[in-house]
């Protein structure tokens, strides 16, 4: 179980996350909803440390996190995948999945990852910086998960991704988090690729949690509401 409580988050005086609270189950996938300037990438931050927290308390697996540095949540089963993918473009495919193996102790890229995603194991030799915006994001996550996460956050994985890779990716993860027994939190504005991957919706608007809704008794075009301008 993975628990954000009472989270409060400020850029300068300005408060950009207000008392955020919300719990991920064991192999639970939800998705953060929201438009631009929502505080989707700023909670996600805070989650894996990159951003300090005024307030509030996160949790794994009954574990208090909330003090610890960006390392030292890896270690403890947090994985992170950054808006924007930020590979090594100057290392090659294997070399950027390997060196997310610090706290894992793999020697060689795990046998799932290329079965996953085979177009990685063709281009294995190949530079980072040199794949498609597709492929860069499939890298991007074989590296976060070489670390063997207990939760993989994503922010905004789709960006800048055709349509037919973004149902991949989808399909894979789904997929791959059953078989690696992970949870996942996924930050996304398009309600397509949530659909297919989240179990359940968390909307935050003006950094506050306004909507939370399984998928089974989802309101399409309420959620869609809090995404259009």
């Amino acid at each position: 179980m993975f628990e954000v409580k009472n989270l409060n988050v400020f850029y300068g005086e300005s408060q950009a996350i207000r008392d955020v609270s919300f719990t991920v189950g064991n192999e639970e996938s939800v998705a953060i909803m929201g438009r631009n300037g929502m505080g989707k990438t700023t909670l996600l931050k805070s989650l894996i440390g990159m951003l300090p927290i005024k307030s509030g308390s996160i949790y794994l697996q009954g574990a208090e996190l909330t003090r610890l540095e960006s390392f030292e949540r890896v270690r403890r089963g947090l994985a992170f995948v950054p808006q924007g993918r930020m590979i090594f473009p100057f290392l090659t495919v294997e070399e950027n999945i390997l060196s997310g193996c610090e706290h894992s102790g793999y020697r060689t890229v795990p046998e799932y990852v290329y079965r996953f995603f085979p177009v990685l194991l063709e281009m294995k030799h190949r530079m980072g910086g040199n794949l498609s915006g597709g492929q860069q994001q499939m890298l991007a996550i074989a590296r976060a998960l070489v670390s063997d996460p207990k939760v993989l956050i994503l922010d905004e994985p789709t960006e800048g991704i055709q349509p037919s890779i973004i149902k991949e990716i989808a399909r894979t993860l789904n997929v791959l988090r059953k078989e690696r027994r992970f949870a996942i939190v996924v930050s996304e504005q398009v309600l397509s690729f949530a659909l297919d991957l989240a179990d359940r919706f968390v909307v935050l608007d003006g950094g506050r949690i306004v909507h939370e809704e399984s998928r089974a008794g989802l309101n399409h075009e309420k959620v869609k509401s809090f995404l259009t301008v």
